[in-house]
């Protein structure tokens, strides 16, 4: 079996580095909010050239607590808008609606399937405050158009770079394109934790010290609450795992980058929809390749039957769900024709040469 991402063997080609570190952990006695999470803060910070960087338990708190942080020193209040793109994992969109925000949301392109940025201004109101892009898949999504819109209408930018950490535009790095960017370390992610983890990187360093305080139950000092916060706290054993694959991150999107090419160059099959070859301004670090097909049951079950995982990133769209049933009169026709026709092709930085080969064979050799 091809598997769709194998962690076991992403994690074994660091074990002794990560054992060394974890034992050092271990044998330290200081489980939270101590040095492993203060090196690996700073190295975050300085990869991608932002400020600050504070460690979170998870990406969906980084989110909250970004938006928390805005709402705390008065930027936004319960209410305002926050444009989102309608075809994201739903965690962009709770993180919204948590902090008694309301989620706009705009289709994306089809081209690219991050949010299209020339439908943003006509979602504009005077209850505009934010625009939360997401880098969907790992392909950065940002243009000096985004820029100037958010400049204009005074909004905030803030980065979902929950799956394309590395990416640069520009030469920047994402993380550091908005005015806050929320990371996920889940273990599947390209810089992936051994459990939930997340991070936050900013250069406004008010806003870092509110949001380091309201994770930490509201408290800059032992016992003495300013906000009502959460326990929203990167623990030492990841931030260790972490900083220890945090080194080597640019060559494992490197290797991603090598099977996303050889894919594109040689997938060829008329009833397969592959996606758009990134340029050199908006670079992709291939998080998931996505290919799209109106038949995807049966490719799904093709590829099962010829010991290909795949995966569905992600079935339902946001407006279909239970959760926000509100919008299920919603027309989003772009997303839910995204939704309906994608599939995850198997992409990490182990996968041998031969396994690239063999799926690609079998795609080709596929009839709808």
């Amino acid at each position: 079996m091809i598997k769709f991402l194998d962690l076991q063997q992403i994690n074994l080609s660091h074990q002794a580095e990560i054992e060394e570190r974890l034992l050092k952990t271990f044998r330290s006695g200081w489980y939270l909010l101590g040095n492993e999470v203060k090196t690996f803060e700073e190295n975050l910070a300085k990869y991608t050239g932002a400020t600050h960087a504070i460690g979170v338990a998870n990406g969906l708190d980084a989110l909250r607590l970004i938006l928390r942080g805005y709402l705390e020193l008065g930027m936004m209040q319960k209410g305002d808008e926050i444009i989102v793109p309608a075809n994201t994992y739903i965690a962009s969109i709770l993180a919204i609606s948590d902090n008694g925000l309301v989620p706009v949301l705009v289709e994306p392109s089809i081209d690219h399937y991050n949010i299209d940025i020339d439908r943003i201004e006509e979602k504009i109101t005077s209850k505009t405050k934010g625009i939360l892009i997401v880098h969907l898949y790992g392909r950065v999504v940002f243009s000096e158009k985004l820029k100037e819109i958010a400049e204009r209408h005074h909004l905030k930018i803030i980065e979902d770079n929950a799956q394309a950490i590395g990416a640069k535009w520009n030469n920047i790095r994402t993380g550091n394109l908005g005015d806050a960017a929320g990371f996920s370390f889940y273990p599947g992610k390209n810089l992936g934790a051994l459990g939930d983890a997340g991070g936050i990187t900013t250069n406004d360093e008010l806003l870092a010290k509110t949001i380091r305080a309201l994770a930490n139950y509201g408290s800059n000092q032992k016992y003495v609450n300013i906000y009502q916060g959460l326990n929203s706290r990167l623990d030492e054993i990841q931030a260790a795992v972490l900083d220890v694959k945090l080194k080597y991150i640019d060559a494992d999107n490197d290797r991603r980058k090598e099977i996303a090419a050889r894919y594109i160059a040689e997938i060829r099959n008329p009833d397969i929809v592959l996606p758009e070859n990134p340029s050199d301004t908006a670079e992709h670090v291939w998080h998931i390749f996505i290919i799209r097909t109106e038949n995807r049951e049966k490719l799904q079950n093709y590829l099962t039957e010829n010991e290909v995982q795949t995966l569905i990133h992600y079935p339902i769209p946001p407006h279909k769900q239970e959760a926000y049933k509100e919008w299920k009169h919603l027309s989003l026709p772009i997303t839910e024709m995204i939704h309906n026709e994608v599939l995850s092709l198997p992409i990490s930085s182990v996968m041998s040469e031969g396994e690239v080969s063999s799926v690609i064979l079998l795609i080709n050799n596929y009839n709808s």
